[in-house]
C-alpha cells in the first residue's frame, strides 16, 4: 500500500488527491481480518506515505454478507472512530507541508524498517512513525536541529526527552507512534 500511495502521488505530479481504502472486515477469508491495531497501522502507513484521505472498506463478504460489516464489529468500529477523531484533531498538521530532512531514523532491526514524516504546525514539530513489518525494533530518531526537546507521545500518556534532538522508542509489529515535539 505505501509504495502504491507514493506511485500515485508521483504519477499525478501531486495535482490530484490520493486516497487509500483500508480493509476492516472479512473479505474472502472468513478466518482472517485486520485487527484494530492493524487497521490503525494501515491508516498511519497511508498518511505517512502521503495519502490525502482515508476511506474504509466496510462490507463483509464471508462467512456471511454484512453490508455494514465495519459497524457490526464493536472493536473495529471503536478503533475506526478513535482513528478518525485523531486524524480530525491533527488535520491542520497533516495538511501542512512535509519537512524535508526534518529528522532521520535508524532501526535496531533491519528487517523492521520505520517509515516517518515530519510536519511543523503552530510552533510545534510533529513526527509520525510506523513500523513497516511485523516484528520488534527500537527506533532512534534524530531531529535535524539537534536541540534538546520534550517529546509527547500522543494517545499513549507518556513523554520522552530528546537530548540533542535524539530519542529512542520501541515498536512492535506494525505499531504507529505519533510524536509532538516542543
Amino acid at each position: 500500500m505505501p509504495k502504491g500511495v507514493e506511485r500515485l502521488k508521483k504519477w499525478t505530479e501531486g495535482r490530484k488527491p490520493v486516497w487509500c481504502c483500508i480493509e476492516t472486515t472479512f473479505i474472502n477469508n472468513p478466518k482472517r481480518k485486520a485487527t484494530p491495531d492493524e487497521v490503525r497501522a494501515e491508516v498511519w502507513m497511508a498518511l505517512i506515505h502521503g495519502a490525502d484521505g482515508i476511506l474504509y472498506f466496510a462490507h463483509q463478504f464471508k462467512p456471511t454478507f454484512i453490508e455494514a460489516g465495519l459497524l457490526a464489529d464493536d472493536a473495529i468500529a471503536r478503533e475506526v472512530a478513535a482513528i478518525n477523531r485523531r486524524i480530525t484533531s491533527l488535520a491542520p498538521v497533516l495538511n501542512s507541508p512535509d519537512v524535508a530532512d526534518g529528522a532521520t531514523v535508524t532501526s535496531s532491526n533491519q528487517d523492521v524498517p520505520i517509515a516517518f514524516v515530519v510536519k511543523r504546525y503552530d510552533g510545534a514539530s510533529y513526527l509520525f512513525a510506523v513500523s513497516m513489518r511485523d516484528g520488534e525494533t527500537t527506533a532512534t530518531f534524530q531531529l535535524s536541529n539537534r536541540a534538546d526537546a520534550k517529546v509527547e507521545v500522543l494517545d499513549e500518556d507518556r513523554a520522552l526527552d530528546a537530548k540533542a534532538g535524539a530519542w529512542t522508542d520501541r515498536f512492535v509489529g506494525y505499531q504507529a507512534h505519533l510524536y509532538r515535539i516542543k
